[in-house]
């Protein structure tokens, strides 16, 4: 099976794939590590700061990726904002029928309240390099990836009141065991 979790910066997808990772004992893969091999090895102009166009330039080498793990009948969680909501138009039903994928997001309440938890928590993981949390950023992101999450009947895990990721893991395996 693969796991796709996607949603916008600052939400907690690297942290919950290491969770599941744990858990369901898959690897995972952060396509902010991808990108950043396309960047640090001139394979593409795109910078860190080209997200939406990174995402279009990411998505099908991840495709590949996906379907070769598919392919080999191996498990794997992706996660990252480079995941579009037309994720699916990369493959035929033989496929499809072993992808799971949710989004996360936070409301906007929720970031105007904790903006400064979210932004200590933004290297939980992964060590962010000069990590500057634009909150209006933030918002307008979530409710993007919201957005396309239901045009695309994507499910959402909303972060609506606290950041508990017990809650957020168990939402995440009920959402995969469907």
């Amino acid at each position: 099976m693969i796991i796709l979790i996607g949603g916008s910066s600052h939400v907690g997808k690297t942290y919950l794939a290491q969770k599941l990772m744990e858990k369901l004992k898959y690897p995972y893969l952060s396509l902010d590590h991808l990108k950043m091999m396309f960047i640090r090895g001139r394979l593409t102009d795109l910078t860190c700061e080209d997200d939406y166009e990174m995402r279009y330039f990411l998505w099908p080498y991840a495709a590949e990726l996906i379907k070769t793990a598919i392919e080999n009948n191996q498990n794997m969680i992706v996660e990252g904002c480079y995941i579009p909501a037309e994720w699916r138009d990369q493959f035929d039903e033989s496929y499809l029928k072993d992808i799971k994928c949710f989004f996360i997001t936070m409301s906007e309440d929720y970031l105007r309240k904790n903006i400064g938890t979210v932004a200590d928590y933004g290297s939980v993981i992964e060590r962010r390099l000069e990590d500057e949390v634009d909150l209006e950023r933030l918002i307008n992101c979530s409710k993007e990836f919201k957005e396309e999450a239901e045009k695309y009947d994507i499910p959402v895990i909303e972060i609506t009141d606290k950041y508990d990721i017990d809650e957020i893991l168990n939402k995440a395996l009920d959402i995969i065991s469907k």
